[in-house]
């Protein structure tokens, strides 16, 4: 089993998943961007073919992942292809996590309505950002968003405490 890094578990509670032992950490940590990646893909496809209707069909599911304790693609994951791979679930959502899921939401209701109403560089813009933004958790773990929840807000609560033996008792 892989290890984690002091700071890919600091960049993980940053996104609100505190409390898990090292091992659980290890073996979703690459998985906790399985939604990011997805998100950046159907940004990407949208913007590049110049489509508001593919990035309204986005919205509804990164809304989701700001309102729900889970994101709607982690279902996969978790329906799936933890059994598969012998891993275990991911975790619920917390708040900084949903944070960047509901900026996430905002950028691709104005990138959409952007394009839609003829202002592509608005679009290229705010699309962009959420682009950009996914790029840098998928390739570093690191969320900016998550990052700025808690500049606005502090640090999630339990982050830094001592990990719990078993890293499931919260989550998915």
């Amino acid at each position: 089993m892989s290890l984690i890094t002091s700071t890919g578990r600091r960049r993980i509670e940053a996104q609100g998943f505190v409390g898990f032992d090292d091992g659980t950490l290890a073996a979703i940590q690459y998985w906790l961007r399985l939604s990011p990646a997805i998100c950046l893909i159907w940004t990407a496809a949208g913007l590049l073919l110049g489509s508001p209707m593919i990035l309204w069909a986005l919205v509804p599911f990164a809304a989701l992942g700001a309102i729900l304790p889970t994101h709607p693609f982690d279902a996969c994951y978790n329906s799936a292809l933890c059994h598969l791979r012998r891993t275990p679930p991911l975790p619920r959502y917390g708040l900084p996590r949903r944070f960047a899921c509901l900026l996430a939401t905002i950028m691709l209701i104005v990138a959409a309505w952007a394009l839609q109403s003829g202002h592509s560089t608005l679009a290229y813009v705010a699309g962009g950002l959420v682009v950009a933004g996914a790029s840098v958790n998928i390739t570093t773990g690191f969320c900016v968003p998550s990052f700025l929840y808690g500049l606005l807000f502090g640090k999630p609560p339990g982050s830094g405490k001592e990990p719990r033996l078993r890293g499931l008792g919260a989550g998915g």
